[in-house]
């Protein structure tokens, strides 16, 4: 089942999680390591918090001697690079993890990928992979609010997204930019088209400041410069509460978006032994459970949400249309620049 085929609501997994259990394990692709490790190298390109891409990359290169070249930026970032040398006929990646499954399905659909099945395939529910393997889930993204619990607290904690747009929070609100980040993308095209774009002149007149990345958004809540994270990758708060600060994730009434960031093998990379290698090393114990001790979500089912996290099949998910994200993705953010110029 392909992610752009329907609406999906990753609160559906604990079904579909069920259903893959119950059905023997495929048999994985095989992969040469000998070969992996006469290449040497493979390039990343990433969308993943860096400290966790770190993580992965110095795991790695200590379990097989391979060396990780990272290059690592927002997911509407690193698509664009991607497409760009693409288009210039240059293959200069071996393995492409984004924040955008809609782009990762139509890349899919083009032949840009290798299939290729893992170890651990099977433990990843349908919804966050391509059927074939040209892509898998890696983790799972929340998007939330999150705001200074030292600072915002009782009636004045928004409880849905449309009461961000009370004027009492005016000058108090931070959140990406959905040109540089996918996730603030697929939040922007949701609530656009749940609340309207009235919804964010709302904002704009609540003097919401719009910055690059989660990292940003994370560092103003810190620095008391924004109080409250107006839709934000919740795995920065749960660090940011790890270090001591006063974070406390809101959980919508209206729903949070749950999205998966897909890893795919680059067709022609120039080191494919070695891609396949540390794609199936994004399935791995090792690398899964990093995610939940860094605040996130791992893709594998089998692998328990962050300790004081919902599981995220219990959580109320908003429905993402990948169609329509993707097909509409240019005009919305053509839409918000003209908003937010």
């Amino acid at each position: 089942m392909h992610l752009t085929r329907r609406r999906v609501s990753l609160a559906t997994l604990a079904i579909l999680a069920l259903s893959v259990a119950a059905v023997p394990a495929r048999a994985q692709d095989a992969v040469d390591v000998a070969a992996a490790k006469k290449e040497g190298k493979i390039v990343w390109y990433t969308s993943t918090p860096v400290e966790t891409a770190n993580k992965i990359g110095k795991l790695f290169e200590t379990e097989y001697g391979i060396k990780v070249e990272m290059f690592r930026s927002g997911g509407s970032a690193i698509l664009r690079r991607f497409q760009q040398e693409m288009q210039a006929g240059r293959v200069m990646t071996d393995v492409l993890t984004t924040s955008d499954p809609a782009a990762s399905a139509l890349l899919a659909r083009k032949g840009t990928f290798v299939p290729f099945k893992p170890k651990n395939f099977d433990k990843v529910a349908p919804e966050g992979k391509a059927a074939d393997g040209s892509y898998i889930a890696q983790r799972l993204n929340m998007i939330t609010m999150y705001v200074r619990e030292d600072k915002v607290t009782g009636g004045d904690v928004p409880k849905t997204w449309a009461d961000l747009a009370d004027p009492k929070y005016k000058g108090k609100l931070v959140m990406t930019d959905p040109s540089f980040t996918a996730l603030g993308l697929m939040t922007v095209a949701t609530l656009s088209k749940k609340l309207g774009w009235e919804y964010y002149e709302k904002l704009r007149k609540n003097d919401i400041m719009v910055v690059q990345s989660n990292q940003q958004v994370s560092d103003m809540l810190k620095r008391g410069e924004r109080l409250i994270a107006a839709g934000a990758l919740d795995s920065y708060a749960a660090d940011d509460r790890k270090q001591g600060h006063a974070m406390l994730t809101l959980y919508p009434e209206d729903g949070v978006l749950i999205i998966p960031s897909p890893t795919a093998i680059v067709k022609g990379a120039p080191n494919p032994n070695a891609a396949k290698l540390f794609a199936e090393f994004m399935l791995s114990d090792a690398v899964q459970n990093l995610f939940p001790e860094d605040g996130g979500y791992a893709a594998r089912f089998d692998i328990a949400p962050p300790k004081g996290n919902p599981d995220a099949t219990k959580v109320k998910a908003l429905e993402l249309d990948y169609d329509e994200i993707e097909k509409e993705s240019a005009r919305v953010k053509r839409r918000f620049q003209e908003i937010f110029q």
